[in-house]
């Protein structure tokens, strides 16, 4: 704070208005302090009363999750409490909804209140605006989608390996009409998994130009209609890859609307809770949450306890499990 009055020719109090949006200070004033506060990079210290200026810790850490109501976000945080505890960290985390603004927001909230720590979901197209803070030491882990603009530790999954599974069991119980059905463009993950389930099929020979790809399904009515689209179109799949948990229970109603679950093959990427218990079973791509959490974990501590090591990718196997709708042969 004394840098920013330094460098905007005022006194600390002021700035001190400022930041906190008080009146009293002139706008000419209040625009020198904003310029200065972005020059050299300042946040607000929202824990400054409540801390020694000693490096102690706030024994906390920010995690930013695409949806906390998403099933497989929920089970990543699960896993990332169960494993910080032991130490008596706190998680507290946050929706990122997909949007690159409100990850920037919610990265300099966190910031704010002085987290020992960050785990994201990344979503903008660069994390270059966190280089200040992570030179600084700020221990930082990327999880599901590896960062850019930005060398730090990341957690994901083999998500075009995972898609070429879904391919190859697909083609091995003989479909050769298939659709893919996928989340938006923009992230990282998608693209990755329709590469690679696109990429078997054509090493199987199967044309994929003719392959019908729909894109941006963000929720389960989007993926329903589509899937409703596709399955009473002139030329209907016999099989269906679905790229997230939320893409396939759209798939799944749009099958039972046409009493066609017994008919149309599902490969769906992510399990979820009582996919065995649907009939048929439902055949997922397993990204297993729990341990992308627990790794994360690991990697976030082993930062907070020192570990000075160079930034590295940690690929989670995905795991094909067969539950009899993937199994089905065309009709």
């Amino acid at each position: 704070m004394r840098h920013v009055a330094a460098l905007a020719g005022v006194g600390i109090k002021t700035v001190s208005r400022v930041m906190n949006d008080e009146p009293g200070v002139s706008e000419a004033t209040r625009l020198r302090v904003l310029g200065a506060s972005q020059q050299l990079n300042y946040q607000l210290d929202m824990a400054a009363g409540s801390l020694r200026r000693t490096g102690r810790q706030t024994q906390s850490i920010g995690l930013l999750l695409p949806s906390v109501s998403n099933p497989f976000s929920g089970e990543i945080h699960r896993a990332l409490e169960d494993a910080l505890a032991v130490r008596g960290i706190a998680v507290f985390a946050a929706s990122l909804d997909d949007d690159p603004q409100r990850e920037k927001a919610l990265v300099a909230a966190f910031l704010g209140r002085r987290v020992d720590g960050l785990v994201l979901t990344p979503i903008a197209k660069s994390q270059a605006y966190v280089i200040p803070e992570h030179s600084r030491e700020l221990p930082m882990v990327f999880i599901d989608r590896e960062p850019v603009g930005i060398d730090a530790d990341a957690v994901v999954t083999d998500n075009a390996v995972g898609g070429a599974k879904a391919a190859a069991h697909l083609l091995a119980h003989g479909h050769r009409k298939l659709a893919y059905l996928g989340d938006r463009v923009e992230i990282q993950t998608a693209r990755e998994r329709r590469r690679g389930f696109l990429e078997e099929l054509a090493a199987a020979g199967v044309a994929t130009s003719a392959v019908p790809v729909r894109e941006g399904l963000h929720d389960e009515d989007s993926a329903r209609l589509a899937a409703l689209e596709l399955l009473t179109s002139d030329d209907p799949p016999t099989a269906i890859f679905s790229s997230q948990n939320l893409v396939t229970f759209g798939v799944m109603r749009a099958l039972k609307e046409l009493n066609a679950s017994k008919h149309v093959a599902l490969v769906g990427f992510d399990d979820f809770t009582l996919a065995d218990m649907m009939e048929p079973g439902i055949t997922v791509i397993a990204q297993h949450p729990e341990r992308i959490g627990k790794r994360a974990a690991e990697r976030l501590l082993a930062r907070i306890d020192g570990d000075r090591t160079a930034p590295a990718t940690y690929v989670v196997p995905s795991e094909l499990i067969q539950r009899g709708s993937g199994e089905l042969p065309p009709a």
